[in-house]
């Protein structure tokens, strides 16, 4: 495992990094421009840019662990986790799971706040390089529009709406700006400069290479639906570029799969105390309640589980998976007895959802409630998340903290190669080559196919497990949802369900979750009569109030919130 880019919080990066609230002007007694301009001041400014991946920023007023950049708490606004633990604990996200939430709800303002925090530490970069004369730091300039980028691609996917903060805006103080429309444009604009500008390979892992600007391009294109262009771009990366996939689908969770040539891009952290914020505490509620973690979030539904089921000839049950549940011991205590599932499975499953009778991540073999923290009169379900939660064993990954252990170090990878594949499978099928991303898709299924399922304790396999490749796609109608379906298998629990639902289209979302919420209804009596009506509008999360007021008007909020 190479050595990774740490996000070390120095009291200089404290004072140089200027304010983190893009409503208000940078902090008197900052150190001056002048003072940073040159390598080592860019270098200072440029690691307080990457510490802002981690969402912990000077001046959250919004909620602490909204700020995760795994975006865990949008899986639970999908079909795909339940916030966790009990109803009551974090209500707020409870509001968000249940589409009762307002424009005021702390969650929202968090996340507003981290990415705009990090945006203006880019903006503080490119600022202080664009005063520099007689001094070559274009590389370091590409990796600061690069963040920028970043910051900005996930402010308009969240907010669809966001206000854009130049560098000008930044060095006249112009914070409150106005949110007229999407900011693609900017966003394409810093990624272009940085394709051109960085070099193609890096001596840290964490920092950006021309090849990760070109994968967060065809993203950005692929959110807009320029099919083409994401098409042309995504191929060069395929066929051309330094990815490919790892033997093991596991690897990609586990301390020594980090970094690896199917990581993309990926945010590093490492495991501390929680004084320095290299540990991942936006997701310290993600622990199963037991073994000494807290605090029972983030489960996995029922409805996400179905989705691994398949046929005799090991493909998705693309049309029916949700017309029977696979077995689960909601409402079995754990001295109860229980059968697991026995019909065929997804071997992904069990790296993904943590199951009563299976192996957890080495711990032992998950005795079900005994091991879930909720009531049964609680909407969250029996299962555990567990891509998140490292390995027995792995002290490399292991946090000291307040919170027991929960200052994870794995890393999040914003984007792995397996994603590639399926961006690409989806740009083909809109195009109509549907050879091409029948090739891509069945890649992903093939190391899934191929790679060392979960055992039981006397070596077979935990489960039935049964997956295979599609001979053909019959039509654009079928591969369209074959892609689809396999972004949700591979992808699960990573958090993007919920922003791939929405660029999908508020009507297709609607319905997705209309029936996801009757499906689960079914295993959780409670969750159908606490869960409100989801809105097409809510494909995008509002502007939050306080940003609002803040800005003096000048921000508006998006329609109907």
């Amino acid at each position: 495992m190479k050595k990774k880019l740490i996000y070390y919080i120095l009291p200089l990066l404290a004072l140089i990094a200027c304010n983190e609230e893009f409503t208000e002007t940078p902090a008197v007694g900052a150190l001056s421009d002048e003072a940073l301009q040159n390598p080592q001041g860019v270098d200072l400014l440029l690691t307080g840019a990457y510490s802002a991946l981690t969402g912990a920023v000077n001046n959250n007023g919004g909620n602490g662990f909204a700020v995760s950049p795994d975006n865990w708490w949008f899986d639970v606004m999908s079909d795909d986790a339940h916030k966790g633990s009990t109803d009551g604990d974090q209500l707020d996200l409870f509001l968000l799971e249940t589409y009762q939430f307002t424009p005021a709800n702390p969650y929202i303002l968090g996340k507003w706040e981290a990415l705009y925090g990090g945006e203006n530490r880019a903006n503080a970069v490119i600022n202080v390089i664009n005063g520099i004369e007689g001094e070559d730091v274009t590389g370091k300039l590409a990796e600061a529009r690069f963040l920028r980028g970043y910051y900005n691609f996930e402010l308009q996917k969240i907010f669809g709406n966001p206000a854009f903060i130049s560098a000008e805006n930044y060095a006249n103080s112009n914070f409150n700006q106005p949110n007229p429309g999407p900011i693609w444009e900017e966003i394409e604009a810093d990624q272009q400069f940085a394709i051109e500008n960085l070099p193609e390979t890096q001596a840290e892992p964490g920092r950006p290479t021309s090849w990760t600007a070109k994968a967060f391009l065809a993203k950005t294109y692929l959110f807009q639906e320029k099919w083409q262009e994401a098409f042309n771009l995504l191929q060069d990366i395929i066929q051309n570029g330094p990815y490919s996939l790892n033997q093991e689908f596991f690897a990609n969770f586990r301390a020594e799969g980090e970094n690896s040539p199917e990581s993309v891009f990926s945010i590093q952290f490492t495991a501390d105390d929680g004084n320095s914020y290299n540990g991942n505490v936006g997701s310290t509620l993600n622990f199963p309640n037991a073994l000494g973690f807290c605090c029972g979030f983030y489960s996995p539904t029922q409805d996400l589980v179905n989705a691994y089921q398949t046929g005799e000839d090991g493909l998705p049950l693309l049309d029916t998976f949700g017309e029977n549940d696979v077995a689960n011991d909601y409402g079995i205590e754990s001295d109860q007895p229980f059968t697991p599932e026995s019909g065929p499975l997804d071997p992904r499953l069990d790296y993904t959802v943590g199951r009563r009778g299976i192996d957890y991540n080495g711990y032992g073999i998950n005795p079900g409630k005994e091991w879930v923290r909720n009531s049964f009169a609680d909407i969250s379900g029996p299962y555990l998340p567990k891509k998140n939660v490292y390995y027995a064993g792995e002290d490399v990954n292991m946090g000291t903290g307040p919170w027991g252990q929960q200052y994870s170090g794995i890393n999040y990878n914003v984007m792995r190669f397996s994603g590639v594949l399926l961006m690409a499978a989806e740009a083909a099928v809109e195009l109509g080559d549907l050879d091409t991303a029948l090739d891509y898709v069945n890649q992903v299924r093939e190391r899934a196919k191929n790679m060392t399922y979960v055992q039981a304790e006397d070596g077979s396999p935990a489960a039935n497990y049964n997956i295979d490749l599609y001979d053909s796609f019959s039509d654009q109608e079928f591969a369209r949802k074959a892609v689809r379906f396999e972004r949700r298998l591979e992808l699960a629990m990573e958090g993007h369900r919920y922003f791939d639902l929405a660029r999908w289209g508020p009507n297709y979302m609607k319905n997705v979750i209309e029936e996801y919420i009757d499906n689960e209804t079914s295993t959780i009596p409670n969750f159908g009569p606490k869960t409100s009506t989801f809105q097409e509008h809510m494909v995008i999360m509002p502007i939050p109030t306080t940003a609002i007021d803040l800005s003096g008007g000048v921000l508006t909020q998006n329609q109907g919130y």
